[in-house]
């Protein structure tokens, strides 16, 4: 039986458009007509910027285009259940069900949401989503119990287990129970009364929308985000840095991808500007900011706006790497095996991609990205495609 990675991705997007012919998906997705019939040629490649537009248009997952999921979104048995148990605890906290539970200990809570934060940035999205699943209930059953003089902390940490739940689900592609989380971080948020916290919630967001390719909805949520908490001049905490730096270089990942070099150029500026006024990176409410993080960052914006030179020149600047959590480094590698193929090292691109991929496989497999750097390079190395095509279950040697 054919399986959906069995096809090339230009047959995956003539299926996905089904009834639509080539020019209403260049229409709707705001493409050229030669962009899309150049993604349907066998062997076709395009930009990421122009992959996410299709990816809207089609109402489908790049991943999905690329290969590395089914429209359905085939996961591991392990994902499903720890999906469909976090999404009962969403659901049913929400609405007040399942949490007449005993109270847990406020510090021991918060220790296992640290945890469970601490998962996600080395990238073992599942283990995450496991922990933060009763974590949801206990949080809500300690709201409810909560005296007066707690509930504004409460509300903090049932907020922050709601925000995890939705990037959790982000990545294993159950794009409804995302919005419902942030939608209900969102809620309890605005009764924490803490204003860096709301930030974070805020810029969950528009990292959602990105994610469904709805980039006019991002870049306005990322530009509220930072502003929100925009510091004084002279303001030298570095809680309030962190979290304000680490906006305002989102809101320009978010520019960069909606085209405008002019705006993501602007907030790098400020957010360098921010990381060298802190001096060092710092891991603050499970954000990790600072020059390194920054630099990092500007790495993959460099080469979504097309200047891949500039971006592997910055990737050599890099020295130690430890202030990024595991994940970060990944994506790290992952926009650098970019720019190696937007600079045409084809070989060295695969290699680079081969190494992170099979450092961290699970991590790999809720990537969209690699599947595209496959596409465009993978003719330099048949070998290392078919490594990476077995890590990944993607087969580029498809009909």
């Amino acid at each position: 039986m054919t399986q959906w990675s069995d096809y090339s991705t230009g047959r995956r997007i003539k299926m996905l458009r089904a009834g639509m012919t080539q020019e209403e998906l260049a229409e709707a997705a705001g493409v050229s007509l030669p962009t899309v019939r150049k993604a349907e040629k066998e062997g076709g490649s395009i930009g990421l910027p122009s992959l996410l537009k299709l990816s809207g248009a089609l109402h489908a997952d790049v991943s999905v285009i690329l290969g590395q999921q089914a429209p359905r979104r085939a996961s591991l048995i392990g994902d499903r259940a720890m999906l469909r148990g976090l999404s009962r605890a969403v659901h049913d906290t929400a609405a007040g069900v399942g949490a007449d539970v005993e109270p847990p200990d406020a510090a021991v809570l918060r220790a296992d949401l640290d945890q469970a934060w601490a998962d996600y940035r080395a990238g073992d999205y599942t283990r995450a989503g496991s922990l933060v699943l009763p974590a949801i209930t206990e949080a809500a059953a300690l709201l409810n119990s909560a005296p007066d003089d707690a509930r504004c902390a409460a509300h903090g940490i049932l907020a922050d287990a709601y925000r995890l739940a939705a990037y959790t689900a982000q990545f294993h592609g159950a794009r409804d129970l995302a919005y419902a989380a942030i939608g209900h971080a969102r809620q309890h948020v605005h009764e924490a009364a803490d204003p860096l916290r709301a930030a974070m919630v805020e810029c969950g967001r528009p990292w959602i929308y990105m994610r469904d390719a709805r980039l006019d909805q991002a870049t306005a949520t990322a530009e509220d985000a930072f502003t929100s908490i925009e510091p004084r001049y002279a303001e030298r905490d570095p809680e309030t840095l962190a979290t304000y730096g680490w906006h305002v270089t989102f809101a320009a990942v978010v520019a960069s991808r909606h085209g405008d070099a002019d705006r993501a150029r602007d907030l790098l500026s400020q957010g360098h500007a921010v990381a060298d006024r802190m001096g060092r990176d710092v891991m603050i409410n499970g954000t990790s900011y600072g020059p390194t993080t920054v630099t990092a960052q500007a790495i993959g914006i460099h080469t979504v706006m097309g200047d891949p030179g500039k971006a592997l020149a910055l990737a050599r600047s890099l020295g130690d790497l430890s202030p990024l959590p595991q994940a970060a480094r990944n994506r790290l590698a992952l926009d650098v095996a970019l720019a190696q193929a937007d600079t045409r090292q084809y070989d060295a691109a695969l290699e680079t991609l081969l190494q992170v991929c099979s450092a961290q496989p699970d991590w790999a497999r809720h990537q969209a990205l690699p599947g595209g750097i496959m596409q465009r390079a993978g003719h330099a190395s048949t070998t290392r495609v078919r490594k990476l095509g077995g890590i990944l279950g993607i087969s580029l040697f498809a009909r």
